[in-house]
């Protein structure tokens, strides 16, 4: 594993440019590779007047040849998680190797990528061959994620995506709140920055989504939009009932409210385990009808297991997912990584900071890593890209 390809650290003491700049310069030189290929930079809602001032100062000052990022009220640098940010996240990578685009998309490029299959090859100049895995940051309140993914998953099939949803902050009048995307100097309030990894390095990771499966897999058996109306040719609800009676008491406890249920993406594998299931909300139930209402749109046959979310099991989870990444890597070199939190995470879910983030580097560390806290996680399921809640996506640049 590589130690000397990635270097990250925050900056906290507001606009000053001779001093950021200082920074800037004191942080390239702790980086021992001879260059930088790409950075990511997080940036608090405090220095939004200043933004473009400051990539600019960071791209000269840490000779940064390719800049992308966004903002959010929540940051990560190597194994703390800062919540409540007020400064910025920069972290520096060197690739050996690597084939590294960014380019910038709007709700109009998603619209047509609906009607249009060639629009994303085409806004990128790139093709699926070209490019080994993604980076992507979205402003939520003015870009449909959803329909972009399903536009992305089928142009550039089978390609990991790792990033989140911007956070912001009320500026002025305005009457939900700013975010900002960032992509070498320029700043742009809406759309999405996409950043394209391919030559010699790919990049891989980890979606924990938070929970941990309760009682057996099960398949759907009659299904109507969002209702699951029977499961294994029983009612749905009498099936989730039962499951939970099942637990122990402990666990019944620790599953009222915390229940939501997981829809297997990949139907050929002959084992199910965790990390297999797409989590999404249990949105109702009714008792006498025996309905579930759900948060996805699942489909007749497809299987389907509970699970249960809380901080014991968003642990457990993402440390066997960061083991089992750590295993399958079977020591191939690492160039650092990314993490983006939700954040509902953090403190609000695991009772003090930083967890997540030291459970990467608990694995992977001591490597550079930066991130933030979103609005919502990008990463795979299977072969298939998703929005998630309640999720941590973890991305490692590795060696091809």
């Amino acid at each position: 594993m590589s130690k000397e390809n990635s270097i990250a650290a925050y900056w906290s003491e507001g606009m000053d440019e001779g001093r950021l700049a200082d920074w800037a310069r004191r942080l390239r030189a702790r980086l021992p590779a001879p260059q930088v290929s790409l950075g990511l930079v997080f940036m608090s809602p405090k220095l939004f007047p200043h933004a473009e001032t400051v990539l600019e100062i960071l791209r000269v000052h840490a000779k940064i040849p390719l800049l992308a990022g966004c903002s959010s009220n929540g940051l990560v640098a190597n194994a703390e998680e800062i919540e409540g940010a007020g400064g910025l996240v920069l972290a520096l990578y060197s690739l050996p190797g690597a084939k590294l685009r960014g380019f910038h998309f709007t709700q109009d490029d998603v619209a047509d990528a609906a009607v249009t299959t060639t629009t994303w090859s085409a806004k990128s100049g790139l093709t699926p061959k070209d490019v080994n895995g993604w980076l992507a940051f979205i402003d939520p309140f003015h870009l449909d994620g959803e329909s972009w993914l399903r536009s992305w998953n089928q142009n550039f099939p089978q390609q990991p995506v790792y990033g989140g949803m911007a956070a912001g902050a009320a500026v002025g009048n305005a009457t939900e709140p700013v975010t900002q995307l960032y992509l070498d100097g320029e700043v742009f309030e809406e759309g999405g920055v996409a950043l394209a990894i391919g030559g010699d390095i790919a990049v891989t990771g980890v979606v924990s989504q938070g929970c941990t499966p309760i009682g057996e897999a099960w398949t759907l058996t009659r299904v109507e939009h969002n209702l699951i109306r029977n499961i294994g040719n029983r009612p749905a609800y009498a099936v989730l009932n039962e499951t939970v009676q099942k637990l122990s008491a402990e666990d019944q406890k620790k599953s009222a409210g915390n229940l939501h249920i997981g829809l297997v993406v990949n139907e050929y594998l002959e084992d199910f385990h965790r990390g297999d299931f797409l989590v999404r909300n249990l949105i109702g139930g009714d008792p006498q009808s025996g309905v579930l209402a759900v948060g996805a749109l699942p489909r007749m046959g497809q299987t389907v297991q509970f699970q249960r979310r809380d901080a014991a099991a968003a642990s457990e989870d993402l440390n066997e997912l960061l083991t089992r990444t750590k295993k399958n890597l079977d020591g191939r070199e690492i160039f650092g990584g990314a993490l983006f939190c939700c954040n509902g995470r953090g403190k609000n879910l695991f009772g003090r900071p930083s967890h997540d983030a030291e459970l990467l580097q608990a694995h992977f560390g001591p490597t550079g890593v930066a991130g933030f806290f979103c609005n919502g996680e990008i990463g795979p399921v299977g072969d298939k890209n998703f929005l998630h809640g309640f999720s941590a996506s973890v991305a490692l640049f590795v060696k091809k």
